[in-house]
């Protein structure tokens, strides 16, 4: 491998954008997600199973050089399984729990990505409505992300698609949609449902393809086959010109935006409509007489069925042609007028080549940069079964069928919408034409094209035959964004305006309260200790907000000589008695931890200022008056025992404490009564008796979340540490079996701590 091919080494790049996975078979699994935490735990074990450039791309080289060795036959002992995926604004924006992209240019990729496909004006009207597809329409099918799955055989696809079904159920994620696509069968081989050879024209890149020594423009053994920098394909790299279209993100490096479009093929109608038109070439002597349907056709296309271009042979077509890897090395310069391979066809239409003149009889525009500019990588496939008028087939004529385009691009807007728009849809492109060329009318909407014969225009009228069934804008992440998401963040830099918690207090008379629950969360500030008001909403989802912003405690009488909040107990059996509520307050002082008794009121935050509903009850003392805190300098974090809360006139407590440098815990025990007698039950245990607090050294606080304690026997909390938390759960009776519910994730997903 030569040192400039450095991107055939990526293994952060997903496999399908450059090296193309280019399987038989392949399946597309639209899926939305129904539970963001289980959602985010599918991303992070998915990662693994994604297919990188260098995997790809080292078995692609060497599946070529055994079908080489094999004379041209496919080796049988080489298969793979592919697997890469996607994610639309909308997805992005529940796996982070907030807007991934808070503001974009206007008129720019990210505006059109944020957009999604069905709010973009690119000629789906009618039959091809966003309110008729089959996904992707913004109107109860909203698409989350999009799973790639390719393979040489069958059984490897469906061993890959249950494995990927089962996991999408464990994390609540349905499936909107399964689209499958085949390469087609025998003789139709390598061709889309008209009967043409596809993607022989895609474009080379730069640091991935080795160039022709001869044409170093070019790729090695692929003559006319263009190299363009990466960075029309990989967003981060080289672009033309050097300057990107838009600003992108840090976290969108090595990513690409993916297009996917069902696009149904009417194949019977579609030929019917090139013999009628053939009829009016006639009626006009403008066309041989020995002229057919294919040639005509072929005309629309700018190729013959076996892909050689009309441009090179417009007499008849080459089926055996030798030199058909020369098949893409040819241009328009010398045909401007159309009179060889029309303005409307599908290939000039969609890559003009060295052919596009800004006005009639002006110089050609150069290639490089006008036309690679807007390239773009395909990677679709045919679905459904094939129908020919010219061979025999096995679907009939109304069977679904048609196209599944995938394309990858670094700018929505500069690039695909670029070529929907401005180049197939546009009736007056090639511009400046004293007879519009008409649409594409392979692909484009109904509209009449102009046939260029010397000294002769012929209009004929072709009706749109390809309905757009359903379409998405997605994004491709790197590999590192990609385990990012599955922390439910776009960057591994936590925001300055983050605020760790100290401890939360649980507002008495405002829990499970209309479907959510109120706290103070303390914290420090810049001015030192203060308190915030939030909420968190019952629900799968347990929306947080800040209810009130931060205050200063300094303005809170009952918390003078408070710097910082350790940690908050409920007094058990002193909660909602008389409308008042008691908490034991830890906190240090000159470097020792101590206590005091706080009362809240109830209507703390419904009436009365909070600074008045809090009182002291009792002033500090030194934690050394608690018998079970024999021995311990302080505490960082207490939880209750779910099933043992007031049982027999006594609540139990996993105490956490730090010993020798590392946290440990204890059972404890709390009475009723004036007195609260306490125990310890258990002495210090290591936090690795603990499988649901696995890799976590400190533990810094414990919360209960509201509306999962007692549910089926188990209790839910989450549990914080350093710029963390998880959530576990811990079931009733012996023993008190944990686990994690949900893997770690960055407290930057709770909106109330973060601003």
């Amino acid at each position: 491998m030569t040192e400039e091919l450095t991107l055939r080494e990526s293994d952060d790049i997903q496999g399908d954008v450059i090296a193309g996975f280019k399987k038989d078979r392949m399946t597309l699994l639209f899926l939305k997600f129904e539970d963001p935490p289980r959602a985010r735990t599918w991303v992070k074990r998915l990662a693994s199973q994604i297919s990188t450039t260098r995997q790809v791309a080292a078995f692609n080289a060497a599946f070529r050089r055994a079908r080489q060795a094999n004379g041209g036959d496919d080796p049988q002992k080489l298969k793979a399984t592919w697997t890469n995926v996607s994610f639309t604004y909308e997805g992005l924006k529940v796996l982070t729990g907030k807007d991934p992209l808070p503001s974009v240019r206007r008129g720019g990729t990210l505006e059109a990505f944020k957009d999604g496909s069905h709010k973009r004006s690119l000629g789906d009207t009618g039959d091809s409505s966003p309110e008729n597809w089959l996904f992707g329409d913004g109107k109860g099918q909203t698409v989350h992300a999009v799973i790639t799955v390719a393979s040489d055989t069958a059984e490897g696809l469906q061993d890959a698609l249950t494995a990927q079904r089962e996991a999408a159920a464990q994390a609540k994620i349905v499936i909107v949609f399964q689209q499958n696509g085949a390469t087609l069968p025998g003789t139709r081989r390598g061709k889309e449902h008209f009967g043409f050879k596809d993607g022989v024209s895609e474009p080379g890149v730069t640091g991935f393809d080795e160039p022709d020594p001869e044409r170093p423009e070019y790729v090695k053994d692929h003559p006319g086959t263009r190299l363009v920098p990466p960075g029309e394909f990989v967003i981060g790299h080289d672009r033309i010109g050097g300057i990107p279209y838009d600003d992108m993100p840090e976290w969108a490096r090595n990513g690409s935006f993916q297009v996917v479009r069902r696009l149904a093929q009417d194949v019977p109608g579609w030929w019917a409509q090139v013999a009628a038109q053939l009829k009016v070439l006639r009626r006009a002597k403008v066309v041989p007489q020995e002229a057919t349907t294919e040639w005509l056709a072929a005309r629309m296309v700018g190729r013959w069925r076996s892909g050689t271009p009309v441009a090179t042979c417009p007499h008849a077509d080459m089926p055996d042609n030798a030199l058909a890897s020369q098949d893409n090395d040819f241009g328009y310069r010398g045909d401007p007028e159309g009179f060889v391979t029309p303005l409307f066809s599908h290939l000039r239409k969609t890559n003009p080549r060295d052919g596009l003149q800004e006005h009639p009889g002006t110089e050609p525009l150069p290639e490089n940069p006008v036309m690679d500019r807007r390239r773009i990588i395909r990677r679709g496939a045919p679905y459904g079964a094939p129908f020919d008028p010219a061979s025999e087939g096995p679907g009939g004529p109304d069977h679904p069928r048609g196209l599944l385009f995938v394309c990858y691009q670094s700018d929505l807007v500069e690039q695909f919408e670029f070529i929907q728009k401005s180049w197939i849809n546009d009736t007056g492109f090639p511009p400046d034409r004293p007879r519009k060329p008409g649409p594409d009318p392979m692909v484009g909407p109904t509209g009449t094209v102009g046939f260029e014969t010397p000294g002769a225009t012929t209009e004929l009228s072709f009706h749109q035959f390809v309905t757009t069934e359903g379409s998405v804008y997605a994004f491709v992440p790197s590999l590192t964004t990609l385990r990012l998401l599955g922390d439910g963040r776009l960057t591994d830099r936590l925001p300055d305006a983050v605020r760790p918690t100290d401890a939360f207090l649980p507002i008495p008379d405002r829990q499970r309260d209309k479907g959510k629950s109120w706290y103070w969360a303390y914290g420090t500030g810049g001015a030192g200790p203060v308190c915030r008001t939030l909420s968190i909403a019952d629900g799968d989802t347990h929306q947080d907000v800040v209810e009130r912003p931060d205050r200063p405690l300094s303005t809170w009488p009952a918390y003078v000589g408070v710097a910082t909040v350790d940690a908050i107990l409920p007094v058990p059996d002193e909660q909602r008695v008389g409308g008042f509520s008691r908490y034991w307050l830890f906190h240090t002082v000159e470097g020792r931890q101590v206590y005091r008794l706080l009362s809240v009121t109830d209507g703390a935050e419904s009436g009365l200022a909070p600074e008045a509903a809090v009182t002291l009850e009792r002033p500090d003392r030194p934690i050394s008056a608690w018998a079970s805190f024999s021995g311990i300098e302080q505490v960082d974090a207490l939880l209750p025992v779910p099933d043992m809360q007031r049982q027999n006139g006594k609540s139990h407590y996993w105490l956490f404490h730090s010993s020798l440098g590392r946290q440990v815990y204890r059972l404890i025990s709390i009475a009723d009564g004036s007195a609260h007698h306490d125990v310890i039950e258990r002495g210090d245990r290591s936090l690795d008796l603990w499988p649901s607090l696995a890799g976590i050294s400190r533990v810094d606080e414990f919360l209960a979340v509201p509306d999962g304690q007692r549910v089926d026997g188990l209790s839910l909390f989450w549990v914080f540490h350093q710029d963390k938390y998880r959530i576990i759960s811990i079931a009733d009776g012996h023993g008190h079996p944990d686990r994690i519910v949900v893997e770690d994730r960055p407290i930057t997903l709770w909106t109330s701590l973060t601003g």
